[in-house]
């Protein structure tokens, strides 16, 4: 059975072009219900944890080595570092740990 890709695109444009649309069609007032607001505002935030926490852990050759950095990378950007620190820190961490544990 031979299978036609234009018809896979067709669907997958079909469902993109419906969930872009089909929310600024139907909701025309503001939300004021407090519980679907919050969950709008920290959808964004929980997507990039999704896609970014495993990335971390997988993208060194010993996971424990990712999750050292993770859980470094954590405290110091409770402690107020920059970006640019807790980046660099991360790395370190990452870098003596592998050529430990390796």
């Amino acid at each position: 059975m031979t299978h036609n890709p234009y018809f896979y695109i067709a669907v997958m444009a079909l469902v993109s072009y419906t969930t872009r649309v089909l929310p600024l069609t139907l909701i025309r007032k503001p939300i004021k219900n407090q519980f679907i607001q919050s969950f709008l505002y920290y959808v964004p935030y929980i997507t990039l944890s999704v896609m970014t926490f495993p990335a971390i852990i997988e993208a060194t050759q010993s996971p424990v080595a990712g999750a050292i950095a993770l859980v470094f990378g954590m405290i110091g950007a409770w402690f107020g570092a920059s970006l640019f620190q807790v980046s660099v820190g991360c790395c370190t961490v990452v870098l003596i740990l592998e050529l430990i544990l390796v």
